[in-house]
């Protein structure tokens, strides 16, 4: 024992003198020259509350750094590689400070307020902007109006393609407006992610203390994405991905002559197959084309809702607008909406528009159209959509079907949306799939780790009180490899930021697409699955969002709910408060008889009905494993499920499709999140 003390005695003495000698040798070295600081760190910031606020930068070796914020102060002396850290201590909610970082020259950001910051991270449903144009949230006009809270400040990540990690954000030269940190308000919040904000203000309103919120997002992305590689590599699914990319990017100039060759021969291959096209000429989309034998849909629609079955192929669409005499010799803006697939437009026998590469159908088409062409009277628009599969069509919302004057008032324009002539071209039969782009392609978001690298490794680490996040759309198809992919993505970050298990919140898939008819697998129910399955993770929260998408547009309006759901689960999961944050989760079941008893978590004041009785959305099978629809009723807090078609049932299945018609709530208003209750393999089980 007397030795372990004179050990210890002997060690503290030498951090002591160590402590000494660095306090002497910083008191003694000159004012660092050349500093500089992470673009995270600028004017109307918000710092982390509560904990010791990490403050970095970098300057010319071997100077003096002293950071000042309010009465906290703390120096470094520039390591050799020319990089500082320091940490200020904990500061409660407030301000505004002002921050110093002071060298040979004094860097200051002023309007700095402490309180709670949170990273916003994932998908297109996760970047959707209040108000984006004519589109948005639910009311966006009066809540962009509405959006004066100076103590919600929003900082948005651009975006970044990288193959290493970036220490820095790059912000855009062309686009001043939104780099650096912004204090919310109407003329800022317009652009700024409607998940994160409404979020945001249900922390501000309930909390009563300053919210940063970054905005570190990209649509269309992959989880893999947003992981490093080193924890990526901890995978072997993705070790061969990692290596192709390595492999094939110094390659990418000639594979991308290759593929863009490729596209070309098979467009052409395209027009040969389909009867509107002539000996090269659109001879479909001739002004004084005779159109006996075409027949009205109305516009917009999929084409499978309107009579067409389950066609894939070429559709011709045609439409003659009165042109204003005002607007001759002016260029128009011809707006179709989305298109599936994809599309060639012609106005009055002239090529306008076209979208030939194959991917993304739901981004809304427009197109100009050169005031050379527009002259008063009749104008003739046409349309060749294709469509490879599954739905297809000039679908989306009524009022994104226009012709305006460009750069013309919204109520001086052309509505186009109703009756359109159409004529059936020609079946997708013999028609080769499409070329593929080059998979490793420097500016493709969607290579491991690739966004991770530009887009939160320059975030690292900035002092933050949790994430959340809106993904899992685009990794759908590999459900089951994303119930290990995302909590290692989750891992990753925490290790990372090396904040122990911080508060980490996710958004359930929304419903959308069409309704099925009858039971059966889906790959998006597996995946709602694998993220029900991340909450064994420590301190996560997930908000069901089940009932509050839309069946035609996977970016569903309703933001308000999911930014109010995942305040919800961030009052329970980061400060602890005691509330029914969930609707009910399945938790075990039982047989009797010729039904299956199901019990609950999180019923909270009860198990109820919404949308009217009876209950739906429940699924039972035998042995068999076949599903049908069931019956169920409510009972206590259990839900009894039975069939007589299946008398001896062993399983059930509830809200089980990527658009299920389901209603059980608990009486807090909080959808229950679909689940199963066997473990039989699903559609998308070992998909790489």
């Amino acid at each position: 024992m007397r030795n372990a003390r004179l050990g210890f005695l002997v060690l503290l003495t030498v951090l002591l003198v160590t402590l000494l000698e660095a306090g002497a040798f910083a008191a003694k070295a000159e004012p660092a020259t050349n500093v500089r600081m992470p673009g995270v760190f600028t004017d109307n910031m918000v710092l982390q509350r509560g904990t010791k606020i990490p403050v970095w930068g970098w300057a010319d070796p071997r100077g003096r750094v002293t950071v000042t914020l309010g009465r906290r102060r703390a120096k470094a002396i520039v390591e050799e590689d020319g990089t500082w850290k320091v940490h200020l201590k904990r500061l409660p909610a407030g301000g505004p400070h002002e921050l110093n970082i002071e060298g040979a020259e004094t860097l200051t950001f002023g309007n700095v307020l402490i309180g709670d910051v949170w990273v916003c991270s994932g998908q297109s449903n996760m970047v959707w902007w209040v108000k984006n144009g004519d589109h948005g949230v639910l009311n966006r006009d009066a809540e962009v109006a509405t959006a004066d809270y100076p103590e919600i400040r929003l900082l948005t990540v651009p975006s970044r393609v990288s193959f290493e990690p970036q220490d820095d954000v790059e912000w855009k030269k062309d686009d001043t407006s939104r780099n650096g940190w912004l204090v919310c308000s109407p003329e800022t919040v317009g652009p700024f992610s409607a998940v994160g904000y409404f979020f945001g203000r249900e922390l501000h309103q309930h909390l009563d203390v300053p919210i940063g919120l970054i905005l570190s997002a990209w649509g269309g992305t992959l989880a893999e994405a947003w992981t490093s590689e080193p924890a990526l590599s901890e995978m072997p699914d993705f070790v061969p991905k990692i290596e192709e990319v390595k492999r094939e990017l110094p390659l990418y100039e000639q594979r991308r002559q290759e593929h863009k060759q490729a596209t070309v021969e098979w467009s052409k291959g395209l027009d040969a197959k389909d009867p509107g096209i002539q000996d090269g000429r659109a001879a479909w989309a001739a002004p004084d084309l005779v159109m006996g034998d075409w027949v009205l849909m109305q516009l917009p629609c999929y084409w499978e809702e309107a009579g067409l079955g389950e066609f894939d192929g070429f559709v011709w669409f045609r439409k003659d607008v009165a042109i204003p005499e005002a607007w001759a010799g002016k260029d128009l803006e011809l707006s179709l909406g989305p298109i599936n697939d994809m599309d060639k437009t012609w106005f009055n026998g002239t090529q306008v528009g076209a979208h030939e590469v194959p991917g993304h159908p739901w981004v809304p088409r427009k197109y100009t159209v050169p005031g050379s062409l527009v002259q008063s009277g009749t104008a003739v628009i046409a349309v060749r959509v294709y469509d490879m599969g599954r739905q297809g069509g000039i679908y989306g919302k009524p009022e994104l079907l226009s012709l305006n004057v460009k750069g013309g008032e919204a109520g001086s324009a052309i509505a186009l949306a109703g009756p359109w002539r159409y004529k059936v071209s020609a079946d997708n039969s013999g028609v080769p799939a499409p070329p593929s782009p080059p998979y490793v392609n420097p500016n493709n978001p969607n290579l491991p780790s690739v966004l991770y690298n530009g887009m939160i490794a320059p975030v690292v680490p900035y002092g933050i009180r949790g994430a959340i996040w809106y993904q899992g759309e685009s990794n759908a198809s590999r459900a089951y490899q994303y119930r290990t992919l995302f909590p290692r993505m989750i891992r990753d970050w925490r290790e990372k930021w090396g904040r122990g298990d911080f508060p980490f919140v996710f958004v359930q898939l929304a419903n959308w697409q069409q309704v099925k008819p009858e039971p059966d697998d889906d790959a998006w129910a597996e995946l709602r699955e694998a993220q029900t399955m991340t909450l064994s993770l420590p301190n996560t929260g997930m908000a069901v969002t089940i009932d509050i998408g839309e069946a035609d547009n996977i970016h569903p309006q309703n933001k308000q709910d999911v930014g109010r759901r995942l305040a919800l689960a961030a009052r329970h999961v980061a400060y602890g408060e005691r509330l029914v944050y969930s609707g009910p989760m399945y938790d075990s079941m039982r047989v009797e008889g010729g039904a299956i008893r199901l019990e609950f978590d999180h019923v909270g004041g009860g198990l109820v009905v919404r949308s009217g009785a009876p209950l739906k959305g429940f699924a039972i099978a035998g042995s068999d494993r076949k599903f049908v629809w069931a019956d169920a009723k409510i009972d206590g807090d259990t839900v009894v499920v039975w069939s007589d078609q299946v008398p001896e049932p062993v399983a059930v299945r509830y809200a089980w499709a990527i658009n299920p018609v389901c209603n059980l709530y608990n009486t807090e208003g909080l959808p229950a999140s679909p689940f199963r209750t066997d473990d039989w393999p699903g559609m998308t089980e070992g998909v790489k």
